[in-house]
């Protein structure tokens, strides 16, 4: 009977004093506790949020960029100018980069180096998503002519050597998209102007230099890897390649000294249970994790 009343007692509601707000009445719970929180402790918890609120009041002064190098767009302290061709490399074929808004701002990002290492009339970058006739007249016309070449590893790509060789009409331009692999696909898929020009892709050993970022799979290169190969094949002419991978090893060195890591593969942790992440949920998303496992193309 006893445990009874009590139980009636603290389910009774206890009267609000006149003046008083819900917030500073006990609840249950404290009232089992032993007695509600002071006065003065839900005076202090009102205070330090009315501070806090105060904090996003006062001015923030932006950040200061260091400055950067004209050339390379690299901070002058970490300048790679030193390792970039004297004179920019002179090349016949023109070079249309079509850059994702997301890499524009990256740090570690190549295509400035490319840039910096070819003539401005020859090397233009293009940066958006979405590309049109009316948006871009002048890439319109690019795509259109006959000797303008995409590189893009689709399902209809020829071979960049096999092709120069049986075409009748040698290339005089290059489309290279620039972002990640889901951003190139994305790019390309919706954007019809990019199925005018023949695709074409780099049917190469070579592994990827850019080793402080991490890449789909073994056979995957950077914008600026892949430019060097396709243009010294164009311009028949090695040296095209060797001066363009200078700075971006260059790069890499700086970063890998300076607390970098190399950035393996994802096709290589899979392979060798190295790849800590969990696995995703997305059935499309685990379908390429397993087609990256079993070498498969993707």
């Amino acid at each position: 009977m006893e445990s009874q009343k009590e139980a009636r007692i603290l389910q009774e509601p206890v009267a609000r004093p006149p003046g008083a707000s819900r917030s500073q009445m006990p609840n249950a719970k404290e009232r089992q506790e032993g007695g509600p929180v002071p006065a003065a402790a839900a005076l202090g918890a009102e205070a330090d949020d009315d501070s806090a609120d105060r904090l996003w009041e006062l001015p923030v002064e932006p950040a200061k960029r260091r400055p950067e190098c004209s050339r390379c767009s690299r901070p002058q302290k970490v300048c790679l100018c030193p390792f970039l061709p004297a004179h920019p490399l002179h090349i016949s074929t023109h070079l249309y980069i079509i850059q994702h808004p997301a890499e524009e701002n990256k740090v570690l990002r190549t295509v400035p180096l490319l840039a910096a290492c070819l003539p401005q009339d020859k090397c233009k970058v293009k940066i958006g998503r979405r590309f049109s006739e009316e948006r871009d007249p002048e890439l319109s016309t690019v795509c259109r002519k006959s000797g303008t070449l995409i590189l893009y590893p689709g399902a209809e790509a020829a071979n960049l050597e096999e092709f120069i060789l049986d075409s009748p009409v040698y290339p005089s331009t290059i489309i290279i998209i620039d972002g990640t692999w889901s951003q190139a696909k994305d790019i390309f898929y919706k954007n019809s102007l990019f199925r005018h020009p023949k695709q074409v892709q780099l049917k190469t050993s070579i592994s990827s230099q850019y080793v402080i970022r991490m890449q789909p799979t073994n056979r995957c290169l950077s914008t600026l890897e892949c430019a060097a190969v396709a243009l010294s094949i164009l311009e028949k002419n090695n040296y095209i390649q060797e001066t363009l991978l200078r700075p971006l090893q260059a790069l890499c060195s700086f970063q890998l000294q300076h607390g970098a890591q190399i950035r393996l593969s994802k096709e290589h942790l899979l392979k060798n249970g190295l790849y800590t992440k969990p696995m995703p949920k997305n059935k499309r998303k685990l379908r390429k994790m397993e087609l990256l496992m079993n070498s498969v193309k993707i």
